[in-house]
């Protein structure tokens, strides 16, 4: 046989970890080392899960853009007289005092201020598009956190003890399903923003940014909580249950020790792909207004304030709905590319 022939790639079907251990590259790698490697090798997981980050770094120095270059917060309203120096000319911010293009915002400026030019309301429009950035990712993300741990919950009582827990909890979750995910979020956001929410002693406003968290982490988990709830209903009837049983324990121990941590990596499956409808749902939300309340900044407030100068100002609305657009396809794709890696009839391409 040739040598080059020798060299050529050998692909592994990846079943387990005695499957690995079968090929001589891959021996002694657990699946969890064997889900990375193949993670690696996608790179166009790797590409857009570093554009995510590079959206999270950018938000996250939001404050640092807002002190030391634009030198204004999200909320900082000039008067009516402001300038600001383009090229060494002064430019009124908030558009020409006559004529044809009077009161229109000042456009994209490129420099330190107003790097992305100016709101109707005379605020930098790239500071609010960091914070609001930190907004629809903080709820997007803790949306998803939360979904994961009561879909977690829920799925396991319901698949592993049956009978009328398992109806309560589907039933509850099919009148959730039976909403369109925005209705219902519009029916709740606009409910809860009249008075708020009280749940015992703890009271939340009316315009804090728990309610969307609240809001989206119930519409969502019907969406992961029945997919676990077939798991846990195949994965009761598997022989290391049954030999759980036969040792003596009890129902609880065995959804924790021996249920929960074969759903670990289906978790992780879901939540790039949660937080990208998480984030997808509160720009919807809130431009209907249903979702973040200002004054507090948002993706989806900031394509709500600027439909109404889609003509004179595109930009308005364009540059937050490309955020938007861009950090739901990066998580997209980079959930594909999780999943890919952690599914179990995968192919591992090693050189020999």
């Amino acid at each position: 046989m040739p040598e080059d022939a020798i060299a050529a790639e050998v692909e592994l079907d990846v079943v387990g970890v005695d499957s690995a251990a079968a090929a001589g590259g891959a021996s002694g790698l657990s699946p969890g080392r064997l889900a990375l490697r193949r993670l690696r090798r996608d790179r166009n997981a790797l590409i857009f899960g570093a554009i995510f980050l590079l959206l999270v770094a950018a938000c996250i120095a939001a404050p640092l853009w807002s002190k030391h270059v634009a030198h204004r917060g999200p909320d900082d309203q000039p008067s009516s007289s402001e300038t600001v120096t383009i090229d060494g000319e002064e430019v009124p911010i908030l558009g020409e005092f006559s004529g044809p293009n009077a009161g229109v915002p000042i456009g994209p400026t490129w420099q330190g201020e107003y790097f992305l030019g100016a709101d109707s309301r005379g605020r930098d429009v790239m500071v609010r598009l960091l914070y609001g950035g930190r907004n629809s990712l903080m709820i997007g993300i803790t949306a998803a956190v939360v979904t994961i741990l009561f879909g977690l919950f829920l799925g396991i009582i319901s698949g592993f003890l049956r009978g009328i827990t398992d109806t309560f909890v589907t039933r509850g979750m099919d009148i959730i399903w039976a909403y369109p995910a925005v209705l219902l979020g519009i029916a709740l956001g606009t409910a809860f923003a009249l008075g708020g929410l009280q749940i015992g002693p703890i009271t939340i406003a009316g315009d804090s940014l728990i309610l969307p968290v609240l809001i989206i982490s119930v519409i969502y988990v019907p969406y992961f909580a029945r997919p676990l709830r077939g798991q846990v209903l195949a994965m009761r009837e598997r022989e290391f249950v049954e030999a759980a049983r036969a040792q003596g324990m009890g129902n609880f121990r065995i959804m924790r020790s021996e249920v929960l941590p074969n759903l670990y990596s289906t978790a992780l499956v879901f939540f790039p792909l949660l937080v990208a409808n998480a984030i997808l749902l509160e720009s919807a939300l809130s431009f209907l207004g249903a979702g973040v309340r200002p004054p507090n900044p948002s993706w989806g407030t900031m394509i709500d304030e600027g439909v109404s100068r889609i003509i004179t100002a595109p930009y308005l609305a364009i540059v937050p709905g490309l955020m938007v657009v861009l950090t739901v396809l990066s998580l997209n794709v980079f959930g594909e590319g999780v999943r890919d890696a952690l599914d179990p009839r995968g192919k591992l391409r090693l050189k020999t």
